[in-house]
């Protein structure tokens, strides 16, 4: 016997595999349509829309893959589909686990700047049938969600603002020298 899924609204799914109806338990084999191999897909996408790289779809991939796992181990559950902001959550945690500080440099060099561009990754995929979804899921599910940009930079930005007035009354202003070199006592 086949997986079988149940859930809420705004789930994705690897080609097929977790979709689920609301109202009841149904095979998910019931929904799913001919399967084409992401790589396929990505080459299909990237021959009309060059915006995003092979890498990236990749990564996109993979983030999805263990965002589903991470899910599962937290909720025990076997076949859920990951919404919109659950995949945006997985792509900072995936990015910053591997690139770290470069997290932000490497995805926009793949042309990924945005949790919008995520959604338009993803609904790419899912025109290519390389990702399965429900007829609840929009683009939108991706929009204004999160600042990408700002929570890859989050873990380097300094957590105690500096106070000039501290600095001001500890550092006051040197002297005015002009062009006249130090003298030997003030080097």
């Amino acid at each position: 016997m086949g997986p079988y899924c149940r859930g809420s609204n705004s789930r994705f799914g690897l080609d097929g595999a977790a979709l689920y109806d609301d109202r009841m338990e149904v095979p998910a084999s019931i929904f799913m349509s001919k399967k084409v191999r992401f790589d396929d897909a990505v080459a299909q996408i990237n021959s009309v829309d060059k915006r995003f790289k092979k890498e990236g779809y990749q990564f996109l991939k993979e983030t999805l893959e263990r965002t589903i796992a991470n899910l599962r181990d937290e909720e025990l559950v076997e076949h859920r589909q990951v919404s919109g902001p659950e995949l945006l959550d997985g792509v900072v945690e995936h990015a910053l686990s591997e690139y770290g500080s470069m997290a932000v440099a490497i995805l926009d060099s793949w042309g990924i700047r945005s949790g919008e561009d995520i959604g338009e990754m993803v609904f790419q995929l899912i025109s290519a049938k390389a990702f399965g979804s429900s007829e609840d899921d929009s683009p939108s599910d991706f929009h204004g969600v999160m600042d990408l940009r700002r929570r890859l930079l989050a873990p380097y930005r300094p957590t105690r603002p500096v106070l000039r007035s501290e600095i001001a009354s500890h550092d006051p202003e040197p002297p005015a020298r002009g062009n006249q070199p130090a003298k030997s006592n003030e080097v």
